[in-house]
């Protein structure tokens, strides 16, 4: 365990033109931080980035929660070097992999339950593990609670090339269900490859119109991307009475905004959708995180990993997530010599 108060860390204190550009590793360091009484302290072996830890603070620069300067980083991988009195069931040394606030730095203190083993014999996939956390466990929650395991229920996952939707493909799989993907024909192999039993492509056509030529067959609807815009108005012609539509992602702005409340607010007979609609709001549970490391080591999930990058470029990788082609998830290392 380090002695050391201080530590390595991005930060930033504007989102001016985009956080990439505004990122900063201050060269005195910072503080390292102290855990609470239920808390972790991880030394951060890799992170992987999501695109919620640049639209939000580009899309709110203002608003006073978000810390400034701030770390930005929710996903991590690495071993725990201190425990909270109360943070028992976890031991100095063991790899850990979770869910924590500011995770592009040397250290990040995290809630236990936000938390969960490497398993063994996955020690060398630190890249991996690290991407698993809002990702993993967004497309659980948007699956498992919706689908009975061993069923056939069948699936339509609107996006299953991205971060959370390669997850919840997977998801999808393990619990027996027949899953229908959209991506673009560059990705379609990727997906195929993870367990889809169909794929469509939306450059090639209209996604709603290919949903509704396939009549009410479909048990659950997850939209991860928030388009086409008319996905849930349509879902009757392609969902089950008692199925749902489960959203996770969205565009960002004022449009996108008031859709998203059109879609939760607005009855079926004024024009709004005639399926019952949910909207995924995280909370990371350790009990989540063990059964997706347990489904990861039996092979039935496996992460995907787009392109790893050192520490000192952070802004790159921010960079190629915001090209919006990264197949899995955009990995940077934190700690250059893993697992020593």
């Amino acid at each position: 365990m380090s002695t050391t108060s201080k530590m390595s860390a991005w930060q930033y204190t504007s989102t001016a033109s985009g956080l990439e550009k505004n990122l900063y590793l201050p060269a005195t360091g910072v503080p390292k931080p102290s855990v609470t009484a239920t808390q972790l302290l991880v030394e951060v072996y890799a992170a992987a980035l999501n695109p919620a830890d640049y639209k939000v603070p580009e899309l709110l620069p203002t608003i006073p929660v978000l810390t400034s300067p701030g770390t930005p980083g929710q996903d991590f991988c690495g071993r725990v070097c201190e425990t909270g009195a109360q943070a028992s069931g976890y031991r100095v040394g063991e790899l850990v992999f979770g869910v924590g606030k500011g995770s592009l730095a040397q250290y990040v203190a995290v809630e236990k339950d936000a938390v969960a083993r490497v398993p063994e014999g996955l020690e060398g996939s630190v890249d991996e593990m690290a991407g698993v956390g809002v990702a993993g466990v967004t497309a659980f929650q948007s699956i498992v609670p919706n689908v009975q395991e061993g069923r056939g229920d069948r699936v339509f996952i609107n996006g299953g090339s991205g971060g959370t939707g390669i997850f919840g493909l997977q998801i999808a799989k393990a619990m027996g269900c027949h899953v229908t993907t959209s991506c673009s024909g560059a990705n379609a192999e990727l997906c195929k490859s993870l367990g889809a039993d169909e794929v469509l492509d939306y450059t090639a056509g209209d996604v709603v119109e290919a949903l509704k030529e396939k009549g009410g067959t479909f048990d659950l609807v997850v939209d991860n991307v928030g388009s086409p815009r008319n996905l849930y108005k349509e879902c009757h012609h392609f969902v089950k009475e008692e199925g749902r539509i489960v959203q996770v992602g969205a565009e960002m702005g004022v449009g996108a905004a008031v859709q998203l409340a059109r879609n939760m607010l607005l009855p079926g007979m004024f024009g709004g959708g005639r399926r019952k609609f949910q909207f995924v709001v995280l909370k990371t549970r350790h009990e989540e995180l063990a059964r997706l490391a347990k489904w990861i080591e039996e092979g039935k999930v496996k992460p995907v990993v787009d392109s790893v990058w050192e520490f000192y470029d952070a802004p790159k990788a921010f960079e190629r997530l915001k090209t919006h082609r990264a197949k899995g998830k955009v990995v940077v290392h934190v700690k250059k010599d893993l697992l020593k």
